[in-house]
């Protein structure tokens, strides 16, 4: 029994690679293309003027690249991760839906019909987020056979492990969902920063999803397959950029890890693991605040960093745009090492018996989940 067990592992595990590679040269192939017909049809992004100097350079640089990752990715899972495995439909789902809304806001936006009655409103487009992410959390929680757990709306406590918040996961995992897509959105402000944070944020969630309980091996080969299309965005957007992601991308892929990290049950390692994406936006939304609290108490708003969100204040500070993206990169590495190891800490993650094997959040294998035990 175990050699067979030992044998499907394996066999998942080449399987995700694969994946990766083939979602990488997919997306590699295919962008050429996408990149040339944005650049035909000067499809380019405008950048702020009250921004970095250095930046001004790139007004005109083509956007909506993320499509190419989403497409990828969507095509690699239909084919090869989908077939008798329904729990890929919803991050499957949730990719696709984020980047449509993204890529509809970003072509409204590029091609000025943004008005009052027309185009897709920062409202319009926060219900529309609100909505989907809802959906996606009623998905998670509801249908009990759906991802072959025993008990939904659990989560799997470092170094103490699984507990049920029952009916208060739907609001968390919404909150996780819209949190996490726009983080990844700030982000998106520096070449190959995005791609780069979330392509390791994946390898994370893959690798947990494997190793950790509950192990999911389907998901494992979802996260992989995003891990390549990331890394092929990176051959375009690597500095100098020719592309950038656009809210098409940085919102389908932000969600999609949040769906992915709500999956695997460890979701509450998502904010150590996207330790850059909630500093980004931990300081977006500092600076706002700072500078209102400020405006009202003296009359005067100030800033608490030279510029939001945090990787403009290091290139006011001196930092090259090149040392910032590298510097963060190498911040996000250390901390999905860490939050992986944290996984490890539970005693089911460890293969430790914990109480009955029918109680809460202890799942047991049901089919089409992509759950192993």
């Amino acid at each position: 029994m175990q050699e067979t067990l030992r044998s499907i592992t394996v066999s998942e595990a080449a399987r995700s690679l694969l994946l990766a590679g083939g979602a990488f040269v997919l997306t590699l192939f295919t962008g050429r293309y996408w990149v040339a017909w944005l650049k035909s049809k000067k499809i380019g992004k405008q950048v702020r003027a009250d921004g970095p100097q250095s930046h001004l350079g790139k007004t005109g640089t083509p956007t909506m690249g993320g499509i190419m990752i989403v497409v990828s990715a969507a095509i690699m899972t239909v084919l090869f991760n989908l077939r008798g495995r329904p729990s890929m439909l919803l991050p499957l789902a949730v990719l696709i839906s984020f980047g449509i809304l993204g890529g509809y806001d970003d072509f409204l936006s590029l091609t000025g019909t943004r008005s009052k009655t027309h185009g897709l409103t920062a409202r319009l487009k926060f219900v529309s987020l609100l909505l989907i992410a809802l959906i996606a959390a009623l998905a998670l929680y509801l249908p009990r056979e759906y991802f072959g757990l025993a008990n939904e709306g659990c989560v799997q406590v470092p170094f103490y492990g699984p507990i049920n918040i029952g009916y208060f996961y739907i609001p968390i995992a919404v909150f996780v969902i819209l949190a996490t897509s726009n983080a990844v959105n700030i982000t998106d402000g520096l070449d190959s920063l995005a791609a780069w944070t979330l392509a390791i944020s994946f390898a994370a969630y893959g690798i947990i999803s494997f190793i950790a309980y509950p192990r999911l091996v389907y998901l494992h080969a979802f996260c992989f397959t995003m891990v390549g299309a990331n890394a092929a965005f990176l051959w375009y957007n690597a500095h100098p950029a020719q592309v950038f992601m656009g809210d098409t991308g940085a919102l389908a892929m932000g969600a999609a890890l949040a769906v992915v990290a709500l999956i695997s049950q460890h979701w509450l390692l998502l904010p150590l693991i996207g330790i850059v994406f909630v500093a980004e936006a931990a300081s977006s939304g500092l600076q706002t605040l700072y500078f209102k609290w400020t405006r009202w108490r003296t009359g005067t708003g100030r800033r608490l960093f030279k510029m939001a969100p945090l990787h403009h204040h290091f290139e006011l500070s001196g930092w090259s745009e090149t040392q910032v993206m590298q510097r963060f990169v190498l911040i996000a590495m250390i901390a999905a090492i860490i939050g992986i190891s944290l996984t490890l800490t539970t005693r089911l993650s460890r293969g430790l018996p914990v109480g009955p094997v029918s109680g809460p959040c202890v799942a047991q294998p049901v089919p089409g989940s992509g759950q192993s035990s």
